[in-house]
């Protein structure tokens, strides 16, 4: 096992004499994606010894997250080709001004350099980190859980092969060994050697890591998302949206896992939720969603009482925390107080009830009338994401090439001085 240090100082060396074109870049992601494709068989060899010893250890909802099927290789060299067909970001210029005295000033995109990405049991985040910082210009580390590590060493082998085909140094694509604790610290204190610290996981790994990175981190990823209905709302429209925000795939950070529902229309709602979420999931051989029901809500449909944490949790289960709120004030009121920022819904005919949530709301995405799961960069046009923050500085929401990118400013003269 190589040291943590010697894969970060490698990674640094090759971004120092990285200075692919254009034509390059999207040469070596076309590799990528093929060699991906041609890797198939032994990547997904590594991947069922993943999910076998993860099996003892993980539910059914985790397992998912973990598994890899054909088609998921598929989507993921799909995914690395639709970045390649993306604008490159590098070298763009922002804006120009030329000043009174003549100085040419242009504000000019550029990499951020070597970016760091520490995550969890997803192992299509190998391929997608890896693409998006190729195609930026910058070097990426890659840091997985041990969980997934089979499956994201055979990914990686890929990747490098896809580099090698296209005359660039595997070298840009670090790959961190050690899964203990111990090499996450070391990328967290790696001044001088990682520009940018992405962590991708659960509650706990991204709280380690903001609190404790003495690099520039990026908090994303959790997600308590809310969605509420409005009185004015279709209930059937409003019955599918909560159906596919919840239950898609729960064990990923832009699943549902609040509901607020309108007084006046509570009654008649939450019968039809409970029928469809339990009763009619069971009888279709699916799991049923557990209802976690504050006080209100239980007097009108039987369910799991709610406990003190249920409104400030992230399930990633089939398991789902219901509110009954008075208006779209206490509403917003609820999700200032519970939300971790990231993706909110209304459903609403409402528009002055729209506009007044999407207003109000302070998180990442905010959505009218649409499933909280469209929160992904792929749906959003990015190709995938390195994740998704839920901070507000320098990036918010699905983090594509563009925010991969920072600024310089390039200034023009013709000897003037000041």
């Amino acid at each position: 096992m190589r040291p943590t240090r010697e894969i970060l100082e490698e990674t640094r060396r090759a971004r120092r004499s990285f200075s692919g074109t254009k034509e390059q870049k999207n040469a070596a992601l076309l590799a990528i994606a093929e060699r991906l494709i041609s890797e198939t068989e032994s990547i997904l060899a590594a991947n069922r010894l993943d999910v076998e010893g993860a099996r003892a250890k993980y539910g059914s909802v985790m397992i998912d997250r973990l598994t890899l099927t054909e088609k998921r290789i598929e989507a993921m060299a799909g995914g690395v080709r639709e970045v390649a067909a993306l604008p490159d970001p590098e070298g763009r210029v922002l804006s120009r001004i030329e000043r009174p005295n003549g100085l040419i000033i242009e504000k000019i995109s550029q990499p951020l350099g070597v970016v760091a990405i520490i995550y969890e049991s997803r192992p299509n985040v190998t391929s997608d980190a890896a693409v998006l910082a190729l195609k930026s210009g910058n070097a990426v580390i890659l840091r997985g859980g041990r969980e997934a590590f089979r499956s994201n060493q055979a990914i990686v082998k890929a990747i490098h092969l896809g580099l090698e085909d296209a005359g660039l140094p595997a070298g840009l694509v670090g790959f961190i060994e050690d899964t203990d604790h111990a090499s996450a610290d070391e990328i967290m204190k790696a001044v001088g050697l990682v520009d940018l610290l992405i962590p991708r996981g659960g509650a706990g790994l991204i709280s380690r890591c903001v609190e404790n990175a003495k690099v520039p981190c990026i908090e994303t990823g959790t997600g308590i998302c809310h969605i509420f209905v409005d009185a004015s709302a279709d209930m059937d429209m409003a019955l599918d949206i909560v159906e596919n925000a919840k239950t898609s795939r729960p064990s990923v950070c832009n699943a549902e896992e609040v509901l607020l529902v309108h007084e006046d229309i509570a009654g008649k709602f939450l019968p039809a939720l409970r029928e469809r979420l339990t009763e009619a999931r069971t009888a279709r051989g699916l799991v049923p969603v557990e209802l976690r029901l504050d006080e209100r809500a239980r007097k009108i449909i039987p369910g799991t009482p709610a406990g003190e944490k249920d409104f400030d949790t992230e399930f990633l289960d089939y398991i789902l925390a219901v509110g009954i709120v008075k208006n779209v004030d206490e509403a917003v009121a609820h999700i200032a107080a519970h939300s971790t920022g990231h993706s909110e819904a209304i459903v609403t005919r409402d528009a002055e009830n729209a506009d007044r949530f999407t207003q109000l709301v302070d998180s990442a995405a905010v959505y009218v009338n649409a499933s909280t799961r469209f929160t992904d960069g792929g749906e959003f046009g990015l190709g995938c994401e390195m994740g998704i923050s839920t901070q507000k500085l320098h990036a918010r929401g699905p983090m594509g090439l563009e925010e991969l990118n920072t600024y310089k400013y390039v200034i023009k003269g013709s000897g003037q001085i000041r």
